[in-house]
């Protein structure tokens, strides 16, 4: 016997979805555009047919009216209904009732959540086989199905697809999509669902390689209406470079690049990507004080914070030029002492050392000690520099004294 010829018919007449499709269209054409009705008739049809089997049947057919051939064009030889979302009015009342027939769907029978997600997937590959109207029903039904957590966003992978990018089809489809999801939910949530997939930095993959700059993301998305979206990519983008940069500081820290080299990097990074000096201030903090392996003993930790310190110091200074900055150390610095419990005791010495090596000038002490510091641990830093902010006033006066009996 040949049994690969055996079992090819075996498997075709296994899976042969004929009768289950004319069983669905059938019952389509009688429920018509009554998606109540629809959704009842599914409800019910899932006792009797096999829908774990012919689960991609199911959806072709209530998406596209029949089974679906490769690239999206419908298979010829099979029965079909006119009653899909393909067919219905394309707007968004329509799309949401359509979202609400699958939501049912699914609910009822969990084991097509997993299928579902294949389904929309599939489909998005074959965009190009749709017309402009299907798509944007595909479009706007995508949008409500993510905002109501029906399909994940991982899907709007196969939009990376570089045909479908190539031809500017993904991120035509994207502006209705997000534009539907946005209406649903807004923007906190979108970005939530897309961060929860490691989506959140992929979105400039829906334009071709030459085109995947912030600057062309952020025009196309606003001109289609679509600020939102433009200005949480831009967000990701500026946070993303933050962190590229400050593991790269980290890294010519610890290879003991010299300060001079570190600072005209810094310098040449902060014209490039227009980083403000407040920003970079906090970002070179952070690198300084994640270059080292801390000491578990608290009471070692302050000496070698002391000695880092002294050695970054020229850095620090060179990034604090503008009071705004060393205000932004100095908060930086009060942040640093109460998250990192060891360090609670070292905030005094670092804050003395800095204003010793002309990194933090008094004014800006004063101005933290009177109003500018933070809640964080306040109590504590604040008695800590309770002493020296009185030398610092004592320092002022005496020296105002002097000035003026010099006049």
């Amino acid at each position: 016997i040949n049994y690969h010829r055996f079992n090819w018919i075996y498997e075709k007449e296994r899976f042969d979805p004929s009768q289950f499709q004319e069983s669905i269209v059938q019952g389509l054409n009688q429920t018509g555009t009554d998606l109540e009705a629809v959704a009842k008739f599914l409800d019910a049809s899932g006792a009797k047919l096999d829908y774990r089997r012919y689960a991609e049947t199911l959806f072709d057919i209530l998406v596209a009216g029949g089974m679906l051939a490769p690239g999206g064009t419908l298979s010829d030889d099979l029965t079909r209904t006119e009653y899909c979302l393909f067919t219905a009015s394309e707007d968004l009342e329509t799309m949401q009732a359509y979202a609400q027939v699958f939501n049912k769907l699914i609910r009822r029978y969990k084991y097509l959540e997993k299928g579902f997600e294949e389904e929309i997937k599939k489909l998005l590959l074959f965009l190009k086989g749709f017309t402009e109207s299907e798509r944007n029903k595909l479009a706007m039904l995508t949008g409500i199905l993510l905002a109501n957590g029906n399909i994940s966003a991982s899907i709007l992978s196969s939009l990376f697809n570089e045909n479908l990018v190539k031809e500017g089809v993904s991120a035509a489809f994207a502006v209705k999509l997000f534009k539907s999801w946005i209406n649903e939910k807004d923007i906190n949530s979108v970005a939530a669902s897309l961060r929860k997939v490691g989506m959140d930095n992929r979105l400039m993959e829906l334009f071709p390689a030459n085109k995947r700059s912030c600057e062309h993301f952020s025009k196309y998305f606003t001109d289609a209406g679509l600020k939102e979206l433009s200005d949480f990519a831009r967000n990701q983008q500026s946070i993303g470079a933050r962190k590229e940069l400050q593991k790269e500081l980290q890294e010519q820290m610890s290879r003991g690049e010299t300060l001079k080299d570190i600072i005209a990097y810094v310098r040449e990074e902060m014209k490039k990507t227009s980083i403000s000096e407040q920003t970079m201030i906090g970002i070179v903090w952070t690198s300084v004080m994640s270059s080292v392996e801390w000491n578990k003993k608290e009471e070692l930790v302050t000496e070698q914070a002391i000695k880092l310190l002294k050695q970054y110091s020229p850095l620090l200074k060179a990034f604090t030029s503008q009071g705004l900055s060393e205000l932004t150390l100095l908060l930086k610095i009060q942040e640093y002492c109460y998250d990192n419990i060891h360090f609670m005791k070292a905030f005094q010495k670092i804050v003395v050392l800095l204003y010793k090596a002309d990194v933090l000038s008094e004014e800006v002490i004063l101005k933290w000690y009177t109003e500018g510091h933070v809640a964080k641990g306040k109590s504590v830093f604040l008695e800590q520099m309770k002493k020296f902010v009185e030398w610092l006033k004592n320092a002022e006066e005496e020296s105002e004294s002097e000035e003026e009996e010099a006049d």
